[in-house]
């Protein structure tokens, strides 16, 4: 059964990260997807694989789990699918730092903020 006061519970395996720190410190999770949600970007969505013993299973987390990560400026220049843009939000596996400034740019700062936090 899984503890609702968990941060997330892998639906494969069901193991439970207790706090948001435990999850983003633990080296068998994987960061490997971004879906970007154009109309209310704080829903897009992160994509984890969990890569422990058997288990692969993949969870998604949404961009308001981790906003209070990112403490810059937000931009409100809306520049997605311009011709600046170099479209990393609509490619899934894309996780680099993008180069426009617009208003998804946090969103990729995120990205780059857990990947960090992976390493540690």
């Amino acid at each position: 059964m899984a503890d609702n006061t968990a941060f997330k519970t892998c639906p494969g395996c069901f193991y439970c990260w207790s706090s948001r720190d435990e999850f983003l410190q633990d080296s068998s999770l994987e960061l490997n997807g971004y879906k970007a949600d154009f109309k209310e970007l704080e829903y897009g969505l992160f994509f984890f694989t969990h890569k422990k013993g058997d288990c692969f299973s993949t969870m998604a987390l949404e961009v308001n789990d981790f906003l209070d990560l990112y403490t810059g400026t937000r931009s409100q220049e809306k520049k997605a699918l311009s011709t600046e843009c170099p479209r990393y939000c609509i490619d899934e596996k894309q996780l680099n730092r993008c180069g426009v400034v617009c208003e998804c740019s946090f969103a990729r700062e995120i990205i780059q903020i857990i990947r960090e936090s992976q390493k540690s």
